[in-house]
């Protein structure tokens, strides 16, 4: 088959379709022939050398794919060949191929088209792992860091649709009013704008429930501020760095909780777990249109390493598709 392979793992990989084995599926697996796969910052890192996939693991690139089932392995239950899915990945997704454990899988239904289904798995299993483990509340307020990416896309449209007043950071205005047309009472533009105050404001100076944060280190101080009594931060990724100093004394007197996840590196159950949690509670609301991924633009996987670059330049809005012809 035809996969993306990696040629000189580093910082100066070239990312080229090649062909690569066809995997089979084993013991509780599927195999999808792909429509299309999610791109994600994990794919960049994993080019690069410095997100090693975990165990086990396909080595070809790709945390989410669509497709149709093409194979069944033992002891699978409830799905069957000819079956569009979505399916979070632990890698692999990059290929015309890949197999995914049948628990981690999505049906493609309603509104939702299939390749378009691709951009959903890893965003929504983020997302709802994060709010269920901070004890999400239906229509609590939340704010969502780097809102016109992936992630954040989908954090802002699932929030909105449950009923939450969702207030979005974004670099620039024009991706800060791109997190309002996807539903965020409020786009914020942290190059121009102090967000606890913009939040702190248009909460009545309460605050948020829970934070959504990508950043990491630099934000953990004016997080804390934007805060409610009572409220969670989690933090999922740390693109401005790891390092931060933190107010105890303001965490006790609110009673905030600080909390950080990874969904790559969890255990098949664990993710399993997971997956089954998104099929039950809000699954419904990708399919339906209500929390659809946001696309911002479809590459042909011969093109892989153009849609990294293009990810890397910030300026899409959404997720990024590879698709096969």
């Amino acid at each position: 088959m035809r996969g993306i392979v990696v040629e000189n793992v580093g910082r100066d990989h070239k990312l080229i379709l090649g062909e690569v084995p066809t995997p089979r599926p084993g013991f509780g697996e599927v195999l999808i022939q792909v429509a299309a796969a999610g791109v994600n910052r994990a794919d960049l890192l994993q080019a690069r050398g410095a997100y090693p996939p975990p165990p086990g693991a396909s080595e070809l690139l790709g945390l989410e794919c669509s497709g149709v089932i093409a194979e069944l392995g033992a002891d699978v239950d409830g799905w069957s060949v000819g079956d569009e899915v979505a399916a979070l990945l632990p890698g692999g997704g990059y290929a015309q191929y890949a197999v995914a454990d049948a628990a981690c899988l999505f049906p493609v239904t309603g509104s939702l088209a299939l390749a378009d289904a691709g951009a959903a798995p890893e965003s929504i299993c983020t997302v709802w792992s994060n709010l269920t483990e901070a004890g999400y509340e239906a229509g609590a307020p939340l704010l969502v860091h780097g809102g016109a990416g992936g992630i954040g896309s989908m954090a802002i449209t699932l929030g909105a649709a449950l009923g939450s007043l969702v207030f979005a950071t974004a670099g620039g205005d024009e991706r800060a009013r791109a997190c309002e047309q996807l539903g965020a009472a409020r786009g914020i533009d942290h190059t121009s704008e102090d967000f606890p105050q913009v939040v702190l404001e248009g909460t009545g100076f309460r605050g948020v429930d829970y934070i959504i944060d990508i950043v990491g280190g630099p934000y953990l101080e004016r997080n804390l501020k934007a805060l409610a009594v009572g409220g969670t931060l989690a933090i999922i990724g740390l693109m401005g760095g790891s390092a931060a100093q933190i107010d105890l004394g303001r965490m006790l007197s609110h009673r905030h909780r600080v909390m950080a996840t990874n969904l790559r590196g969890r255990t098949r159950p664990d993710k399993a777990a997971i997956c089954r949690a998104v099929r039950r509670d809000v699954w419904e609301l990708v399919t339906s249109g209500r929390s659809a991924p946001a696309v911002g633009a479809r590459l042909p996987m011969s093109q892989a390493q153009d849609a990294h670059a293009l990810m890397k330049s910030g300026s899409v809005v959404g997720k990024i598709l590879l698709v096969w012809d």
